[in-house]
């Protein structure tokens, strides 16, 4: 029992850890808020038109293409027109959100880049004593670029992501309520996602392993040749590099779970909405436009779901970053 509470307290102060974090990184954003909503507004657009367009589909073929011939060609011009125009404003939209947003991301690690080096400068001696140089280096260069990633691609994305899937799930919800097979995906995501997350920092904690132990033997490599302990420091690398492989197989373990498990439900979806909307065809209770219409919102339904993994990875190597930024700053 208190093993349970220990680890209810430990989860909780690791989200309000997650929580403040998150605060003191949206602050770095205050001076291009204009460019970032902006930037989400466009992510709105792009999104509201791939969600459009299969029900102008269903629309048109309910209604106009199943008109005479000549009021459909008549129609086709206007259509192709307002279609071309979304389209532009579309192509428009991505170039703002690929050109103005990574640049915001980019200024914002300028930013952390000047404070992190002004900091650096106002340190003790004692500071550099204690501190390895290449890992300075590291958070001023490598732990700022993984958080310029995440300031970017971290809100447009999930942005993006939670209009996509909401959005076709309701109209996947209007056209016939047979959505089980969604919904099992969702919680088999849900549920793999975070045995990926821990996964993922476990790597994190074996490569720290690997570099601490790497860090110590370079660094005191003339003692160990001195007293011929080069075999002692080889098991030393050799256990913890081992270790990290582990920690890597049941990565790939989870990943492998998980993509190929999301892609059973996939074929699942396309199966049951084959074979259950034919029957509800050939007994009058769905239209073939119907389920022309639910097949493309499942196709647009699916693809923020690999967005969302790929993003939680990137939020755990921003943050990360930013962490060690923190310590400094």
């Amino acid at each position: 029992m208190m093993y349970v509470e220990k680890q209810i307290v430990l989860k909780r102060t690791s989200q309000e850890n997650t929580m403040q974090t998150l605060k003191k990184f949206i602050k770095y954003y205050k001076p291009y808020k204009a460019v970032f909503f902006i930037d989400l507004l466009c992510a709105t657009i792009i999104s509201a038109i791939d969600l459009a367009f299969p029900q102008l589909l269903r629309t048109l073929t309910k209604t106009l293409f199943a008109g005479v011939p000549g009021k459909i060609i008549s129609a086709l011009i206007p259509i192709t027109i307002g279609l071309l125009v979304a389209y532009i404003i579309q192509t428009a939209c991505r170039y703002y959100v690929t050109y103005a947003g990574h640049m915001m991301g980019a200024r914002m690690e300028r930013d952390m880049r000047k404070e992190l080096f002004d900091q650096y400068e106002k340190l003790s001696f004692s500071y550099y004593d204690q501190n390895n140089s290449g890992q300075m280096m590291s958070k001023l260069v490598s732990d700022l670029f993984d958080i310029s990633e995440l300031a970017h691609h971290g809100p447009e994305n999930l942005f993006i992501s939670l209009i996509k899937i909401i959005g076709s799930f309701i109209f996947l919800f209007m056209i016939n309520r047979m959505l089980a097979v969604l919904v099992l995906m969702l919680v088999f995501s849900y549920g793999q996602n975070k045995k990926m997350q821990e996964t993922f920092m476990d790597n994190r904690r074996k490569i720290g392993d690997i570099n601490s132990s790497l860090q110590d033997t370079l660094a005191g490599i003339r003692v160990v040749q001195s007293f011929a302990n080069e075999r002692i420091e080889q098991e030393k690398f050799n256990r913890s590099n081992e270790n990290f492989l582990i920690s890597k197989d049941a990565n790939y373990r989870c990943m492998g779970s998980f993509m190929s498990g999301n892609a059973f439900f996939q074929g699942m979806m396309y199966l049951v909405t084959l074979v259950f909307g034919g029957f509800l065809i050939a007994h009058g209770r769905m239209e073939a436009s119907d389920l022309a219409m639910y097949a493309l919102y499942i196709g647009i339904f699916i693809s923020p779901i690999q967005i969302l993994v790929e993003l939680t990875e990137m939020m755990q190597k921003g943050l990360s970053g930013f962490r060690r930024f923190l310590e400094v700053v």
